[in-house]
């Protein structure tokens, strides 16, 4: 899954950045609020940690501004603002969550799974299709039961493919939530080979996985 890091400190900014890649996500990480703000205008991102204060726009402008022009984009906010009053504020101007630093990484790292189980808690948070069964929180995939083993690519493939399921996800949108550079994946036969893995893995089970042509992939429920 794909995830926007907006921070100003370099040093907080880089271990968020490779911390998240070792947890799987594809990360894009900047320094301020107006390149946060171009990239949420140019790319879809799955989840995102905002910074409080960043320099240009700040991070409660930035939430301000995304809301205002209908992004919904769930938004943890970190700060070093530790008053009551202060994280209302965050909450009621349009962040989903509020970190205060210094934090524990491992805490981040639960608090962006919730925020991308949110949408789906009054449900069951284990996705499905059909005899097809995926535990995000996990990254367990099961067919009828039955454990399958993924790589991490495949895991990414797998859960945009169930989230967007039974509609079409692009080429372009298979590439920025799963590859660090999307143009390399959307030139090349890289989604093919990697999609080509995954319908050999899932042989035998109802859901499946539909070439649209000239358009992506879908996950097809029985």
């Amino acid at each position: 899954m794909r995830v926007l890091v907006a921070e100003d400190d370099g040093g907080v900014r880089s271990v968020l950045e490779r911390g998240l890649r070792e947890h799987g996500y594809v990360v894009d990480a900047v320094a301020n609020g107006e390149s946060a703000l171009a990239h949420f205008q140019a790319y879809e991102y799955d989840v995102a940690v905002v910074d409080w204060r960043m320099p240009k726009l700040s991070g409660l402008e930035l939430v301000e501004r995304l809301r205002s022009g209908g992004n919904r984009t769930p938004i943890l906010m970190l700060t070093a603002r530790d008053a009551t009053e202060d994280r209302v504020t965050g909450l009621t101007r349009g962040a989903d969550d509020y970190l205060v630093k210094p934090f524990s990484f491992s805490e981040l790292v639960a608090r962006l799974g919730a925020l991308q189980r949110r949408p789906a808690l009054t449900v069951d948070p284990v996705m499905r299709c059909g005899d097809l069964t995926y535990d995000p929180s996990t990254r367990e995939l099961r067919v009828d039961g039955e454990p399958v083993v993924l790589t991490a690519t495949e895991s990414m493939l797998v859960e945009l493919l169930l989230r967007r399921s039974p509609t079409v996800v692009t080429r372009r949108a298979i590439a920025l939530h799963v590859w660090e550079d999307e143009a390399d994946a959307v030139g090349s036969n890289t989604i093919d080979v990697h999609i080509a893995r995954l319908r050999a893995k899932l042989t035998g089970a109802s859901a499946r996985i539909e070439t649209v042509r000239g358009s992506g992939y879908r996950l097809a429920p029985p």
